[in-house]
């Protein structure tokens, strides 16, 4: 495995952090401001390849974490017959785009010249190839999932070989754009560097696959504590940490999304933030109000309105109408995500209300897909 960063390495490698001025916000920053460098990484998508996407789209996750049942200590035949089988359950379950788990963890479930393999990718064939040949035989949209700033355990860094630009990144203290939370390591949206490095794996990605579509979730800032990006707070001259924290997913939001457009505009870049949308400013600093409500940071948001009609703090329905007016005035396609997993079991954080909801009413989510589709919102998915 190779850990070449393409061609970035003098952006990588720079020490200075880019922070938005006190007076400024981040509606200030021009849509084409992270791509205006770098037009020698663009490159033509294969010819005659045109990215499938669908006006109402239904959508269904892949987690990394079900790859260690059918990847792990599988053949490349075993792995593709299972693939088969899951997307195929999935169309006929009505599902015509899949989000495929491809970055999770500061690694690759494909060929990369920048990231470590995954875990649970133990063979030598490429799984993100054989996902978009099995998902486009069936006519299913393809999107590739990433989690930007999440990266690996302390133990699976250690392991890994010391070229691995994240794990350097781990080791220099007086610039520390990767940090440990936990026992996980992190990358800093603060940092220049981390923007640039997310838009060589997206470039990576959409020069070497013919993904439909590029999808992250919610995982943003990973604490709240201020000692996390206390330094670089300082020194950006701002006040308000909360607002510069926001500023700083939206520039990483923003970097993604044009990375995205420069390649081919009729790929979609989407967004799944967490269903409360308060939460979403209290605890990650994303700014789920701007992005689905103002063009040029997604096109398509997926809020993970995982909660059940009893739930006492945030209630299906008057969550999905508050999301349907947040995006009212926008281009930005808003898709409702749904929790199948939840089906027939205890809810310990719906409240008295509706902890044993999804226990006693078996149609829950049926019933949310034909609110769903007499709602102004633009699909579902399924988790």
């Amino acid at each position: 495995m190779k850990f070449l960063l393409l061609l970035i390495l003098p952006l990588i490698f720079c020490s200075c952090s880019t922070h938005v001025s006190e007076n400024s916000t981040v509606s200030d920053i021009p849509a084409t401001s992270y791509v205006q460098d770098f037009e020698h990484l663009h490159m033509d998508l294969p010819e005659g390849y045109s990215p499938i996407n669908y006006s109402y789209q239904t959508g269904q996750w892949f987690p990394y974490m079900q790859y260690e049942e059918y990847m792990y200590g599988k053949s490349a035949e075993e792995f593709r017959n299972a693939v088969r089988d899951r997307f195929t359950q999935a169309k006929n379950n009505g599902i015509n785009t899949v989000y495929l788990h491809i970055h999770p963890c500061g690694d690759a479930y494909y060929e990369s010249d920048i990231f470590p393999k995954g875990v649970f990718l133990d063979g030598d064939y490429d799984p993100l190839a054989i996902m978009l040949e099995e998902a486009h035989k069936l006519g299913l949209s393809a999107h590739g999932w990433l989690n930007p700033l999440r990266c690996q355990t302390a133990q699976q860094m250690a392991e890994l070989p010391d070229d691995f630009i994240i794990k350097k990144w781990t080791e220099d203290k007086e610039h520390p754009i990767a940090k440990l939370v936990g026992d996980r390591w992190y990358l800093d949206p603060s940092y220049s560097e981390t923007n640039e490095l997310l838009r060589s794996c997206v470039t990576e990605l959409l020069e070497n696959y013919e993904l439909d579509g590029i999808h992250i979730d919610d995982y943003f800032y990973p604490t709240t504590d201020e000692n996390f990006d206390k330094a670089e707070f300082q020194k950006s001259g701002r006040t308000d940490l909360a607002q510069w924290r926001l500023s700083n997913c939206t520039r990483l939001v923003r970097t993604l999304y044009d990375s995205v457009k420069f390649h081919d505009k009729r790929i979609l870049f989407g967004i799944s933030p967490q269903g409360n949308i308060e939460a979403n400013y209290t605890s990650q600093y994303a700014d789920v109000k701007l992005w689905a409500g103002s063009e040029g940071y997604c096109d398509y948001i997926v809020p993970q309105i995982y909660f059940g009609f009893e739930n006492a703090a945030c209630p299906f329905e008057p969550t999905l109408r508050r999301w349907e007016e947040l995006r009212s005035d926008s281009p930005v396609k808003l898709i409702i995500g749904l929790a199948a997993y939840k089906q027939g079991k205890y809810d310990k954080w719906a409240g008295v209300s509706g902890e044993n909801e999804w226990i006693d009413n078996p149609d829950i989510i049926s019933r949310q897909i034909e609110l769903v589709k007499s709602s102004s919102a633009d699909g579902y998915a399924l988790y």
